[in-house]
């Protein structure tokens, strides 16, 4: 049997919101398997949702940069905020985010471009930042998307500085319909993206893992019903976890009784033309990267040493 240790227990209640011990039995009964561990909670009944964004766990600046059909987003991390909010670091980030806008999204072929004002690649000359500054940095990863006739619609959330901050988003509106009509959505749908976090654009560009797991849940909540009634559960759940999860089906954050499939044709009428969303990308700081904690709260110690 797996060792259950505080974080792990810590880690389990902030994703789900469940108490310490439900959570240390849920470990327990998964051998420490932390996917598995939210799965039983939620068959249990005992989490209402296993979305949670991923804790931030590392400091620096997502920087974004939009120059004509196309955007790009691009995480350069450092140890702490302190650095991130340090005038050269910001200005090192933007110059960053705007060569990304070449990179075609591959990481590697950023970190070797030539920085500008310098006789250095990107990573020489975060190389002589640490030097400079004294502290660890890394561009982390980068992504853009494009049109071949639309907008770039890109929001920063936290923003410390001009395209500078902690959430960033991009979005590719594909229309030939009136650009000013397209610019705000595009914004606003930025924003949207931001706050709500979708998964996937719709059900079909959610992960097939993700599918199997939601309906696994379903068969275990509902063991024991007939097989033509389980798949009427089945048929209806997906169509509720879409809802909540995948971007078209969305309620609209600006306005709650439509969806963003609704808001999307009503633009395209005001447009003129029919608009698409082509593609998006989130990129949070620090998403997925785990931080040591020196330090855990008395009550986990003592819920795991129980």
């Amino acid at each position: 049997m797996a060792d259950i240790t505080a974080a792990m227990v810590k880690d389990l209640r902030e994703k789900t919101g469940v108490g310490m011990m439900d959570c240390k039995a849920a470990l327990a009964a998964t051998n420490g398997d932390m996917d598995a561990a939210v799965d039983w909670l939620r068959a249990k009944g005992l989490a209402k949702a296993a979305k949670k964004s991923t804790r931030v766990a590392a400091e620096g600046l997502i920087g974004v940069a939009v120059e004509g059909k196309t955007g790009a987003l691009v995480e350069v991390n450092s140890e702490t905020d302190f650095v991130a909010r340090n005038d050269k670091f910001q200005a090192m980030v933007a110059d960053i985010a705007k060569l990304a806008l070449t990179a075609g999204g591959d990481t590697e072929k950023l970190k070797t471009a030539h920085y500008p004002g310098s006789k250095h690649a990107v990573a020489e000359y975060v190389a002589e930042m640490v030097a400079s500054i004294g502290e660890n940095m890394t561009v982390r990863r980068t992504a853009v998307v494009s049109v071949t006739d639309g907008v770039i619609g890109s929001y920063m959330h936290n923003q410390i500085a001009p395209g500078l901050g902690k959430i960033g988003v991009i979005v590719a509106l594909e229309s030939t319909g009136k650009k000013d009509e397209l610019v705000q959505f595009g914004r606003e749908l930025a924003m949207h993206i931001a706050a709500i976090n979708p998964v996937a654009l719709d059900l079909a560009g959610v992960p097939k893992e993700t599918i199997d797991r939601e309906k696994a849940i379903l068969a275990e909540k509902n063991a024991g019903k007939p097989e033509k009634v389980l798949e009427k559960i089945m048929e209806s759940g997906l169509k509720s976890y879409a809802k909540e999860n995948t971007l078209l089906e969305q309620a609209y954050v600006k306005d709650g009784a439509k969806s963003v499939s609704q808001v999307l044709a009503e633009v395209a009428k005001a447009a003129g033309a029919p608009v698409k969303i082509a593609a998006y990308v989130r990129m949070q700081l620090g998403e997925g990267i785990e931080k040591k904690e020196d330090d855990f709260a008395a009550e986990v110690a003592k819920a795991a040493a129980v």
